[in-house]
């Protein structure tokens, strides 16, 4: 229950790293997937900006933005740095 509240707003690091904190066992932690997190970035960074980044700055605003987030690497250069966004 917990993983898909987090979910509208976070990437499968930043879950992770949330179950340990509130003790779930080790096991359950390591279940959560990163299946779907291109598409859930997708979807933040949009409600969040409304229009394309257009400058090189912005991209990088945004890259962190995903990175504070929990996204992985990929994630965030498939959007962002690539511009897929």
């Amino acid at each position: 229950m917990r993983t898909h509240i987090l979910s509208r707003k976070y990437g499968a690091a930043r879950i992770r790293h949330d179950l340990k904190s509130k003790g779930v066992p080790d096991e359950l932690v390591a279940s959560v997937s990163a299946e779907g997190e291109l598409e859930r970035a997708q979807e933040i960074l949009r409600r969040k900006y409304k229009t394309p980044a257009t400058t090189r700055e912005e991209r990088a605003k945004r890259a962190r933005f995903l990175q504070g987030r929990g996204f992985s690497g990929d994630v965030i250069r498939r959007l962002v740095l690539r511009g897929e966004d």
